[in-house]
């Protein structure tokens, strides 16, 4: 809901809320003030246009501090008369905040609060949320966190495992290795024992008698 209230001359478009300067207007700050001149005001698509003033409606609002406009200079001069005047100017001004508009008893600061109201609840219950989900998040991060720490403590546990494993898979086949060449070495042996009886042995001839060692020559 919006009006257009006429005030020291000029109009001004206005909400609930809404903070304007307008022309000096009796009272301090704190104190309430009524524009009675009200020309329009409008309800979503409803409007009801002053002829020249809305009838049963009325703005309030409440008066924050006093102001003063921009300085604007005023110069006049008589040409070939050699007079200039020049003055400057600041507007006194009342700043005003919008307190309510009422239309036949229908008050927009209600329904200002109520809608202010749903979100300020509507903002705390994503709040709420996002505080769930930052926990949800928390809790997921310290649960990856201890995982990953048990797998790295447990990574060299299973390398001495493998470890011992292997050395104890490593016992039984230098155990064999052994066994496999106590028999081999005694066959070398007796191979070679077998080759020195050949060669001592007398050599036979064709006829299948032995032949005797020459006797070396004595000088």
């Amino acid at each position: 809901m919006y009006a257009v209230i006429e005030t020291g001359g000029k109009q001004y478009r206005v909400e609930v809320g809404t903070e304007l300067e307008v022309e000096l207007l009796d009272g301090g700050a704190g104190d309430s003030i009524a524009f009675d001149r009200i020309l329009l005001i409008a309800d979503g698509d409803a409007a009801s246009i002053g002829r020249p003033v809305v009838a049963n409606a009325s703005v309030s609002g409440e008066i924050l501090r006093r102001d003063r406009g921009e300085k604007l200079i005023s110069f006049k001069y008589r040409p070939k008369a050699r007079r200039r005047v020049k003055k400057g100017h600041r507007q006194e001004l009342t700043v005003v905040r919008i307190s309510d508009i009422v239309l036949d008893g229908k008050s927009a600061a209600v329904e200002y609060a109520a809608a202010e109201k749903q979100k300020q609840t509507e903002r705390q219950r994503l709040q709420e949320a996002a505080r769930k989900q930052a926990e949800q998040d928390a809790a997921l991060a310290a649960k990856l966190a201890a995982d990953a720490k048990a797998a790295a403590d447990a990574k060299p546990a299973k390398a001495e495992k493998a470890a011992k494993a292997e050395k104890a898979a490593a016992k039984p086949a230098a155990k064999a290795d052994k066994a496999t060449t106590k028999p081999t070495n005694k066959a070398a042996k007796a191979e070679t024992t077998d080759k020195g009886a050949a060669k001592a042995a007398p050599k036979t001839t064709s006829t299948g008698t032995a032949k005797a060692p020459r006797a070396k020559k004595s000088e």
